[in-house]
């Protein structure tokens, strides 16, 4: 049975049937017993679920749509609204994830009798994982506000005996984050494993900020684990601990409100604090708290925000206990906080700042920095202060972020000084400074300040190899340059789209999912944009990751690009990343490199893509292709194949060029290369 009260829109209602929002609009205006809007705007209406389904069953029109697509719109139209739709559904996720007979009982029935039996049921796991209602952020939801979500409730669960309840939960979230990007500050997966692994191991871990939980998951898990959260949005607060306890057997303990004004758990102690704090806060608490006992180092200034996180943390480890912030790189330098720092490095509690390269984490256009803390035990007698400038080997920032070689870089450095309290100095990246060196009036703490410079370009030997490859590069290009463009008439062939070509079997359409096998390198968005090797990861999981192959199409779906690229024998393998579509053409029917060059099409773009106000995102089903027999879509492809090879030489001369142009600069600078 679905339910009436699940709406969605004309965008959705297009996914559901697999065509485009204007073949929507048309069925509006032709067919006048198409159901009528029940909400939205007139601009954007909104319609119910189940009687747009039974429309479109009753015309043939629709398409079969994954469950997890099914589940997604009941949760995106749900009328108490998306959040409510996820604390509800993560409650069910963990009742069939901690007692799945109790739910088989519970389900079958009536809507009526599932919502009026599981309060008490869900009550019985919601308590011991998350303690009294009082002092926790899931509240166990009554009958009347589980009715309407009874119909996603049964599509969750059904959902769950095929991914998991863990990876059903996930699936949602994420597909909620992605749909609200502006609504919430995420950190990164990957950058909160680094930080979890500076911080070390843990029974009890904090993260005072916690958002959906990111840094508490990445947190290793233990026996008798315990994890304590706090955020001052209360939905932010319930979501991160059903994701939490979905993900193991760890006492779970999150509360909403403001950290830094009315602090939920005054007494603990822990192991660990990981945070992400919000910067730049002007209004944190400074003309209230101005005798808090959490100042142990400084009364932060009203423009230090982030040293009050810095010290909250503290005041909540015990004695040699770690902490790690994100903090935006001014931290580091404003005079308004060099008598905090000071006292900071003096006593021993800051041990690390680490430069992240560009892009690491929102927002996205600065070096973000690291801090690693520990509540000293005892003042050290020749103290000494990590900096680690981890941008050199991020790679090409256009391709993004390159953390597998940052983690290996940062933690190589960490781990040697964590032991010993000194580290090897290696140029451009690491050393390790007395603190002594930093006392000065500015205390200022950015690594690039501190650390000798790298060898140009690897040396004036490396500089040489380097050009010589450009000019093999440039000459390869010359070789590669297209022909001379021969006019002709514009061409009038009949069109068929990519969700046409997927129903009739030609191609088999794929999206990118949010879990990979171990040790398998993911293409990302970023990877195809740049026509680079897969860089990415993704957290291992029970969800079947897509693995390309070769003569795949891959399109990336966000940000307007007009890119799709031809999966080679080297990319083979690798998982398929998030925002991105993949086509497996029948080569029988198709030729691959036909069908990404009629994809690139300005044109084609313009008309499959929705402007949003936030991102240009694309409608992969709605590029069109023309119908051309096989033999003439080969002539095709080897003209798009070749200007491919022509465009990868050109970004491979354009980074060499900017390796050769740094370096020397570089080196004429700092003397390692001659001026003649």
């Amino acid at each position: 049975m679905q339910d009436n009260a699940t709406e969605v829109t004309a965008a959705g209602i297009a996914r559901l049937a697999g065509v485009g929002r204007a073949a929507v609009s048309n069925w509006r205006r032709r067919h006048a017993d198409f159901p009528k809007p029940v909400g939205g705007t007139e601009t954007s209406p909104s319609f119910a679920l189940a009687e747009v389904e039974a429309w479109l069953r009753e015309q043939g029109k629709l398409a079969e749509v994954p469950l997890r697509e099914r589940v997604w719109q009941q949760l995106a139209g749900h009328p108490q609204g998306p959040v409510t739709a996820l604390v509800h559904a993560g409650c069910v996720l963990l009742l069939i994830h901690d007692r799945p007979t109790d739910w088989l009982e519970l389900s079958a029935g009536s809507d009526e009798r599932l919502a009026a039996l599981l309060p008490a049921a869900l009550e019985q796991v919601v308590t011991p994982r998350f303690g009294a209602p009082r002092d926790r952020a899931v509240h166990t939801p009554t009958g009347p506000e589980l009715l309407p979500s009874a119909p996603l409730l049964r599509g969750a669960a059904e959902l769950a005996a095929e991914l998991g309840a863990r990876q059903t939960y996930e699936f949602l979230l994420g597909r909620h984050l992605d749909a609200n990007p502006r609504q919430y500050t995420l950190t990164p997966g990957d950058l909160a494993s680094l930080m979890a692994e500076l911080a070390g191991p843990a029974r009890t871990a904090f993260d005072p900020a916690c958002g959906t939980g990111a840094l508490l998951r990445a947190v290793a898990p233990r026996p008798d684990q315990e994890l304590y959260g706090q955020d001052s949005a209360p939905e932010l607060a319930a979501l991160s601990a059903l994701r939490l306890a979905l993900q193991g057997k760890a006492t779970v303990r999150t509360t909403s409100g403001d950290s830094l004004r009315a602090d939920a758990h005054p007494a603990l102690g822990a192991d660990v604090v990981l945070c992400h704090p919000p910067f730049n806060e002007r209004n944190w608490g400074h003309d209230e708290l101005a005798y808090d006992a959490r100042w142990e180092y400084g009364f932060p200034a009203r423009t230090e925000s982030e040293l009050a996180w810095v010290q909250h943390a503290l005041a909540h480890l015990k004695d040699g206990g770690s902490a790690v912030l994100l903090m935006p790189p001014a931290a580091a330098s404003r005079r308004s906080g060099r008598r905090i720092r000071a006292d900071l490095l003096r006593r021993g509690a800051l041990r690390a700042v680490i430069a992240l390269p560009v892009g690491a984490a929102p927002p996205y256009n600065i070096p973000l920095h690291v801090w690693v803390l520990r509540r000293p035990e005892k003042a050290p007698a020749q103290p000494e202060l990590l900096l680690v400038d981890a941008g050199a080997p991020a790679g090409d920032g256009r391709a993004g972020v390159d953390w597998r070689a940052v983690r290996t870089a940062v933690l190589d450095a960490w781990r040697p000084f964590e032991r010993t309290g000194t580290v090897r100095e290696e140029p451009g990246f690491s050393r390790a400074v007395p603190v002594i060196e930093l006392l000065d009036d500015d205390v200022d703490l950015a690594p690039a300040r501190h650390l000798p410079p790298a060898a140009s370009g690897g040396g004036s030997e490396q500089l040489v190899d380097v050009r010589e490859r450009l000019g093999e590069t440039l000459r390869l290009t010359a070789d590669l340059t297209p022909p001379k463009a021969q006019g002709a008439q514009p061409a009038r062939w009949p069109l068929i789209t990519v969700g046409e070509l997927a129903r009739g079997g030609a191609l088999v359409l794929r999206t990118g999912g949010n879990g990979a096998p171990a040790r398998v390198p993911v293409l990302t968005d970023h990877d195809v944009l740049a026509g680079t090797d897969p860089s990415g990861t993704l957290p291992e999981g029970e969800e079947e990751a897509v693995l390309v192959e070769a003569g795949d199409v891959v399109v990336p779906v966000l940000g307007g690009g007009s890119v799709a690229r031809v999966v080679d024998e080297r990319t083979a393998g690798a998982a398929l990343g998030r925002n991105l579509t993949l086509l497996r053409p029948d080569p029988a029917a198709l030729d691959p490199w036909f069908l990404a060059g009629f994809l690139r099409g300005t044109a084609n773009n313009r008309q499959a893509s929705s402007y949003a106000s936030t991102a240009t995102r694309l409608d992969v089903r709605r590029l069109q292709v023309p119908r051309l027999p096989l033999d003439e879509q080969h002539r095709y492809g080897e003209r798009f194949r070749a200007l491919a090879e022509f465009e990868d030489a050109l970004r491979r001369a354009g980074r060499l060029g900017e390796q050769l142009v740094r370096g020397m600069y570089d080196g004429l600078t700092d003397g390692t290369v001659a001026p003649a």
